[in-house]
């Protein structure tokens, strides 16, 4: 009895192993296989994929002012939440609608409310229609006072309201994915449930897991103070320990503007 748990114990050890060196592009279509879906929907960043923290670079300088903005925008919310009366933010209290309805539900329910709510609640508009530039990433008190932006202001605003509804912010993170039917990037938030991702779409109501994402392929994972990179096979083999990778962007990641 002790030998087959122990063969099996090293049998899921060496599936993961294969797992995390396949990496992003051994299922360009569906992106995790099928007979490793168990092994994976614990893992600790969404798609059980290997990936490196980067330490410089375009998307990190932007998400480290992306994320001074969602500290002050929690604070204010935080305020407003407690002393409705008072709030002088007309944006806080308009997301705030929103984390009401959601508190009053559980689970996979309270997650859904957020996706569904956020997604009327915001037009779909592309950067340069709305900055004059491309590539704008906006707090979510700036996308509620604004009532539009794109894929990735969608992201973080459901950010902001999964946690003012009581998410752990270990259990949330934005991914940057590559959609491989446009040819165009595009951001999503996740969130954890009982150990699963659960991806919330500006392009749909209802929400799958990571696992059924399709002809997707994640590109960068996002939480506080980390911006993490998926990793290709061929980009593992040749790149140095985390610690020392450094990364440049020699163009800003666009955004898609009409399919966000």
């Amino acid at each position: 009895m002790v030998y087959v748990s122990n063969r099996l114990g090293w049998c899921v050890i060496a599936l993961v192993c294969s797992m995390i060196a396949l990496g992003p592009a051994a299922n360009a279509g569906t992106m995790i296989s099928p007979g490793a879906l168990e092994l994976i929907r614990k893992s600790a960043d969404p798609f059980g994929l290997f990936a490196t923290r980067l330490s410089a670079g375009g998307l990190t300088e932007k998400w480290a002012g992306v994320e001074r903005k969602l500290e002050d925008d929690m604070v204010q919310l935080a305020l407003c939440d407690g002393d409705r009366d008072h709030c002088v933010s007309p944006a806080a209290l308009r997301l705030l609608e929103i984390v009401d309805s959601a508190r009053t539900r559980e689970g996979r329910a309270r997650f859904g409310e957020i996706n569904r709510a956020v997604n009327l609640a915001i037009k779909s508009m592309s950067d340069m229609s709305q900055h004059g530039r491309p590539d704008v990433w906006s707090s979510p008190l700036d996308t509620f006072a604004s009532g539009a932006g794109d894929c990735e202001d969608y992201a973080i605003a459901k950010l902001a309201a999964l946690r003012m509804a009581g998410v752990a912010p270990d259990d949330t993170r934005v991914v940057v994915l590559h959609d491989q039917l446009h040819g165009e990037d595009h951001a999503v938030a996740l969130a954890r449930l009982d150990g699963r991702w659960l991806t919330l779409d500006n392009r749909r109501m209802a929400m799958i897991e990571d696992i059924d994402v399709r002809n997707h392929q994640p590109l960068f994972v996002i939480n506080d103070g980390s911006v993490m990179r998926y990793e290709t096979p061929s980009q593992s083999a040749q790149q140095a320990p985390t610690s020392a990778v450094t990364v440049s962007f020699t163009a800003p990641i666009a955004f898609a503007s009409t399919s966000n």
